[in-house]
């Protein structure tokens, strides 16, 4: 645009300065008058288009903030909520299976009180971007709280949760993480959910992997625990 309004302005003046000593009728000035417009008009069309932009930045920055966790950069709590509640709606609506995946990272405090706090919140950040790349594109990955993740698994049965939820538990394991001059090893405990039978909202979707987690936690860390859902309810 800032070209358009070259050309107008430099055919304008050209143009005035060519026929500047013959142009004797109003008829004569139609054609600078055009330039001059069409420059007007697609200075003021940049301009505002401009502003456009830049309102529309902020209001992206804005929604980016209003559902992104500040330290990991994944879903904060408040978009999982309201996320979760949608695909569970969504699922009892058309039939599909839904599952979620709690992932808790062990024995976490020990780094904070070993390392420093600040190393601890780049352990969740890079625990979040090894995770989040072993995802598939529907998946959704949030932080639940602390140090507890949470993975919204659409249309994927209890097994393939299973599955996926032994996957990121092996990988984690056998994965170092180099911050620095530090080289941490971590593993996670995972409880997993899906819908079925008794766990038909999301709350209770929720408890279940809430206390699938706490009992793989209780039988020693690193594991998956993931009891199928009640057939009737």
């Amino acid at each position: 645009m800032l070209a358009l309004v070259v050309i107008f302005v430099a055919g304008y003046l050209g143009y005035a300065w060519a026929f500047w000593n013959s142009q004797t009728r109003l008829l004569d000035l139609i054609v600078p008058g055009v330039f001059f417009l069409g420059a007007c008009f697609v200075w003021l069309t940049a301009r505002l288009s401009l502003q456009t932009a830049v309102a529309l930045m902020r209001i992206s920055l804005l929604e980016q903030e209003n559902i992104a966790d500040p330290l990991t950069g994944v879903f904060n709590r408040r978009y999982l909520d309201r996320r979760l509640s949608e695909e569970v709606a969504r699922a009892r609506r058309h039939g599909l299976p839904l599952s979620i995946l709690l992932i808790d990272i062990d024995l976490f405090k020990r780094i904070n009180d070993g390392h420093g706090h600040q190393v601890g919140d780049q352990v969740l950040v890079s625990f979040a971007e090894l995770v989040n790349r072993m995802l598939r594109e529907p998946d959704i990955l949030a932080r639940y709280g602390g140090e507890e993740f949470m993975v919204i698994a659409p249309q994927t049965p209890h097994q393939g949760a299973v599955v996926l939820a032994e996957r990121l538990r092996k990988r984690l394991e056998s994965n170092s993480f180099s911050l620095g001059t530090l080289e941490i090893r971590l593993t996670c405990s995972i409880g997993v959910a899906s819908m079925g039978g008794e766990l038909d909202c999301a709350e209770k979707l929720v408890n279940a992997a809430d206390e699938n987690l706490y009992r793989a936690k209780r039988e020693g860390r690193n594991r998956v625990n993931a009891d199928e859902p009640s057939s009737t309810g």
